[in-house]
């Protein structure tokens, strides 16, 4: 087998991603928060980029508005008018690439004035406060939030614990998590760490679940609600009775069981039970808990008289322009080259930033179009009407690839006369009822709730119960189904439901 080297030509097509497709694709997906900030960087690295203050932007609306209302403009010129001078520059300024842009007169900035009158010696306004070295700054009246982490280990260095079981200590504390129970490790790990004996180590984690807030670091419910019943008066010894020795039945919910088991009445330990239910299952909460995030919908929708109108939320996304300072240096023949090619860069990633940005608004609104255009009875009736969907039908509507409705979609939200969705909230599978309309998953879910709601906590709806009165409603959905979407929505199965005491 003799072996050569040899030259040939091959003739093949392939998709490359130009760093602008590239752009255009990332900024598709980003959330408003996500967006803002990357503008905010692109404009500390790229000179060429300038924010249209609101002032102008006002201005520059107002001028279109007096345009448009002169009776002296004909309907189609005002329908070729862009909305503000800032559309029509973006219109108009590199549509392939940088073109050269002839001679201007420049207006040069005279820094040497500007710093003799500007900025030599103190300004009026700090003659005018009385500044006083001694005083506190502004920072000095900020205080960050203590985490539970920060919180424990302030109590762990005041408590009794051995100083030599402190890193044992701080172990435990590290390895807790928001809701206050120890995961991701076990004590016998923590000592073989440490090389301690474990009885030191369980000694140490007894003493933290008796710290504030009662039951953190404990590794399961059973044991968090243990060490909280351990604060109960003497004259509640019963709680923690049933806590360590029968949870199993609690879980099962027999009362009458335990009563038999301890020899005391039934009504005793319904009020045991009843004071377990109000014990925290959640200890870490209490110091952990964030403050809420609000969603801000990225999509609009009012309904006017009969018809539905969208309105993209563009508060807070800066409007952004071209510094028309560096388009004068680049027309200039007498600056550098060097100058003048590092500008042509920064003005094409400029210009294609912009365009992105008009595209992924563009393309989001063509999105929600069609989604209020193909959920008009959701958005009229609710939940109960609303229509399988899937992504191919957005994207043949709007004649887009379901890649791009994917990008779209993810993490942006729509407000709607029906409340706040996620975009992908719409789109969803569905069975077909016996009277041939097709039903979504998330109409079935609906109705599985409001079934649930109504029910006898005393006799609660099996799944094959649900099945039935499904059924007789046209929705012919299996068992295993209905468990599924049971679960998708939180809901217990009925055992998990019933309710004994």
């Amino acid at each position: 087998m003799a072996l050569k080297l040899e030259q040939s030509l091959k003739l093949s097509q392939q998709l490359v991603m130009t760093p602008q497709l590239q752009m255009a694709i990332k900024l598709l997906q980003m959330t408003r928060l996500e967006l803002t900030e990357a503008v905010q960087q692109e404009m500390l690295e790229n000179p060429t980029l300038e924010e249209v203050s609101l002032e102008e932007l006002t201005a520059a609306q107002q001028k279109e508005q007096l345009k448009l209302d002169d009776p002296g403009v004909n309907m189609d010129e005002r329908a070729e008018t862009p909305i503000n001078d800032v559309d029509r520059q973006i219109e108009s300024d590199f549509v392939n690439e940088i073109r050269e842009i002839g001679d201007t007169q420049d207006t040069q900035i005279d820094w040497q004035s500007y710093f003799e009158n500007y900025m030599d010696g103190p300004s009026d306004f700090g003659q005018a406060i009385n500044t006083d070295d001694d005083k506190p700054g502004f920072e000095k009246f900020l205080s960050e939030e203590q985490s539970l982490f920060d919180n424990l280990m302030w109590q762990v260095r005041f408590s009794k614990i051995d100083p030599e079981l402190l890193p044992v200590a701080e172990e435990i504390v590290g390895n807790i998590d928001d809701d206050g129970y120890l995961k991701d490790i076990t004590l016998e790990e923590i000592a073989a760490l440490h090389e301690v004996p474990l009885a030191a180590v369980e000694k140490v984690h007894k003493a933290i679940m008796q710290m504030d807030p009662p039951g953190v670091g404990a590794r399961n419910l059973q044991e968090c609600l243990l060490a909280q019943a351990l604060f109960l008066p003497p004259s509640e010894s019963l709680v923690a009775t049933i806590i360590r020795d029968h949870w199993d039945m609690v879980e099962k919910r027999l009362p009458a069981k335990i009563a038999r088991k301890l020899g005391v009445s039934q009504e005793e330990v319904l009020r045991a039970i009843h004071i377990i239910t109000g014990l925290n299952p959640r200890p870490g909460a209490l110091i952990s808990e964030t403050e809420a995030e609000y969603i801000v919908p990225d999509v609009y929708v009012h309904k006017i008289g009969d018809d539905y109108h969208i309105v993209l939320n563009e508060d807070g996304l800066p409007r952004l322009r071209i510094s028309q300072h560096y388009q004068r240096t680049l027309a200039d023949k007498n600056a550098p080259a060097e100058t003048r090619e590092y500008i042509k860069g920064k003005l094409r990633s400029a210009s294609w930033l912009i365009r992105s940005i008009q595209q992924r608004q563009r393309t989001i609104y063509k999105v929600a179009e069609s989604i209020v255009r193909q959920q008009r009875d959701f958005l009229d009736h609710g939940v109960a009407h609303m229509k399988p969907m899937v992504l191919s039908d957005i994207a043949q509507d709007i004649e887009m690839h379901e890649c791009t409705v994917s990008r779209v979609t993810s993490n942006k939200y729509i407000h709607t006369p029906q409340g706040i969705f996620e975009l992908k909230y719409f789109f969803n599978s569905g069975i077909r009822s016996s009277a041939g309309v097709d039903v979504s998953s998330e109409s079935i879910k609906d109705r599985i709730r409001s079934l649930i709601e109504k029910e006898n906590p005393e006799k609660p709806l099996s799944d094959q119960k649900l099945v039935q009165l499904l059924k007789q409603e046209g929705m012919d959905v299996a068992r295993r189904t209905v468990a599924k979407y049971r679960e998708a929505i939180g809901i217990l199965p009925s055992s998990g439901r019933r309710k004994t005491f």
